[in-house]
């Protein structure tokens, strides 16, 4: 259903378009995924299972919201705008042979002194730096709207009154302006598919086939949310706790009517928040942390002392939940519905993260958003060959870095959530510090006069990391896997691949990801594997006894993201 935000004005002019045959109405400046999800159109796409899927992760990365557009099939609904008389239908689970005519589409070459992949908190950061000092700077981003997955910006074509509209709106229309002012050059829309050097990347856009010869990298290309497989998680109606802000945020509108809400860290109680905010019914929300005040007052008062600012927000969110049941300890463990979500039954859990029987409590709900941490978006960094490593305490990736965000190859930095989840305010600090390091690298200024300019940053930077390290005490909690799962849960979504299928493989000697992915095609299809790595590791390790490290999981290679074979082969690019 479509809600108010404060100080962002509904458009006047509405656009008109089919689903399955049907009217659907909506506004200027919606996605399909926004049009579609307020007129409460929400399976999406035909899985090999038989079932529909829908909108899940809101940013273009797992392609649940497939659709055909005009007879164009595989649209991704969250990444594409509306328009008067779209024909869109569903996408069927099987589309047919692809498209292997040849590309005849434009080609483009550039060379940019600096070349930075992704526009959200880090990347506009470290651009604006750069370009401040008259160096040529390029930033792309899959997105139409600059801001990233932290600062979502309204579209253009909604009046904004900044008096009105809240500190992470203003805090990102104040980046993005900088970034604008200070020259930086921007490609929206634009995809990079292939990273074979520093200097030799391949990008697509609408229009265009690109390759891009840089200097200097940085990559800044944020996190996708942390999966989590619970019997019925591949309903419609069932989406990430940062698909469902996405829709609030960039398009005013609500994931459901009735909204529950599970996993942890604060992004949920903030989008719970939000959601109340707008008139939407939260009915509960489930956080796996122990939130206990008296066991968390070490946490808090070092939150209090690092950042003063971000407690007060904090505290205004859990005002805002004061009539929502906020369960800690506990998480959502099964979703039921027949063709979308219905309810949601939360339990709690033990230490392990293991449900406790006896403790479950069902809600009816129409949206379930799951929201259990993140994951580096680090396709690119690991397809290059910088270094990373395995971190056991978040269970993730993580790319080995100097303090001003440099990787193991001198030519590529790392900033923001991409090498590591610190948050957008210690991807902000960073960036900048790095795009200092990237101007003394290039000889475009002193070392004096850039260790006077970042000395501020490096106190703020400092001061959101102690935030940070007190964040993460107070959310602290066993990073989940298979735990909510049975044998019969969907653990690949892409190719319908169940739990017990992949213990199967594991007792046949499928002890590895890559063993894995050829016996069940977990990891095949179009996320890439972004949602079910972590499952099909667990698995894996688990029955090979190996404890996990940098090349566990799927081998990085080209396309990075799906992309049509005409334009891979028509797209020949090798390093300078």
């Amino acid at each position: 259903m479509r809600v108010g935000v404060p100080g962002v004005e509904p458009p006047a002019e509405s656009v008109r378009l089919t689903f399955e045959g049907q009217p659907v109405e909506g506004v200027v400046g919606d996605t399909l995924a926004s049009a579609l999800v307020a007129a409460g159109e929400m399976g999406l796409r035909e899985a090999v299972d038989g079932g529909r899927r829908g909108v899940f992760c809101g940013m273009g990365a797992c392609h649940e919201c497939a659709v055909v557009v005009d007879d164009r099939p595989g649209t991704l609904a969250c990444m594409t705008g509306v328009e008067d008389g779209q024909e869109v239908s569903l996408q069927p689970a099987a589309p047919g042979p692809p498209d292997v005519s040849p590309d005849d589409r434009p080609r483009r070459e550039l060379s940019p002194t600096v070349l930075v992949v992704g526009g959200g908190p880090g990347g506009l950061s470290v651009a604006s730096v750069i370009a401040g000092h008259g160096v040529d700077v390029v930033v792309i981003d899959e997105r139409s709207k600059l801001g990233g997955q932290f600062y979502k910006q309204p579209p253009p074509e909604r009046a904004i009154d900044d008096s009105r509209i809240d500190s992470q709106y203003r805090a990102g229309r104040k980046l993005i302006a900088r970034a604008q002012e200070a020259g930086v050059r921007f490609l929206n829309n634009v995809t990079l598919w292939g990273a074979f050097a520093p200097d030799a990347l391949a990008a697509r856009s609408e229009d265009c086939d690109w390759v891009f010869r840089p200097r200097r990298l940085v990559l800044a290309t944020g996190a996708h949310e942390r999966p989590v497989p619970i019997p019925g998680w591949t309903l419609p109606g069932v989406m990430t706790t940062g698909a469902a802000q996405t829709l609030l945020r960039s398009s005013q509108v609500a994931p459901g009517e009735r909204v529950v809400l599970s996993g942890n860290g604060p992004l949920n109680m903030q989008v719970a928040a939000e959601l109340v905010r707008a008139g939407v019914e939260v009915v509960a929300l489930a956080e796996q942390a122990d939130l206990r005040w008296w066991r968390n007052l070490g946490n808090g008062a070092g939150m209090l002392a690092a950042a003063p600012e971000l407690v007060a927000k904090g505290f205004s969110y859990r005002t805002t939940l004061a009539r929502v049941p906020v369960i800690d300890r506990a998480s959502v463990v099964e979703i039921r519905g027949d063709q979308r979500a219905e309810a949601a039954v939360v339990a709690r859990l033990d230490a392990s993260g293991s449900p406790v029987p006896g403790t479950e409590r069902e809600f009816a709900a129409d949206a379930v958003c799951l929201g259990y941490g993140f994951i580096p978006a680090n396709e690119i960094s690991r397809a290059l060959g910088c270094d990373h490593r395995y971190d056991p305490g978040t269970g993730t990736l993580v790319a080995v870095r100097t303090a001003t965000g440099r990787t193991s190859l001198d030519s590529v930095w790392v900033v923001g959530d991409a090498g590591g989840i610190n948050g957008a305010y210690v991807a902000t600090a960073l960036g900048a510090i790095a795009g200092g390091d990237v101007l003394a690298d290039l000889g475009a200024v002193s070392p004096d006069h850039l260790d006077r300019a970042l000395s501020p940053v490096r106190k703020t930077l400092l001061r959101h990391r102690r935030f940070q390290h007190h964040l993460r005490g107070l959310y602290r909690a066993e990073p989940l896997t298979t735990g909510l799962a049975h044998d019969t849960t969907l653990v690949c979504r892409c190719e319908s691949v169940t739990l017990g299928e992949l213990r199967e493989a594991a007792a046949g000697g499928a002890t590895s990801a890559g063993a894995t992915k050829r016996l069940t095609r977990a990891g095949m299809g179009k996320c890439q594997g972004r949602y079910c790595s972590p499952s099909v590791l667990a698995v894996a390790a688990e029955a090979s006894g190996l404890a996990l490290g940098e090349f566990s999981g799927f081998a990085p290679q080209a396309p990075i993201r799906p992309v049509a074979i005409g334009e891979v082969a028509a797209t020949a690019v090798a390093p300078d």
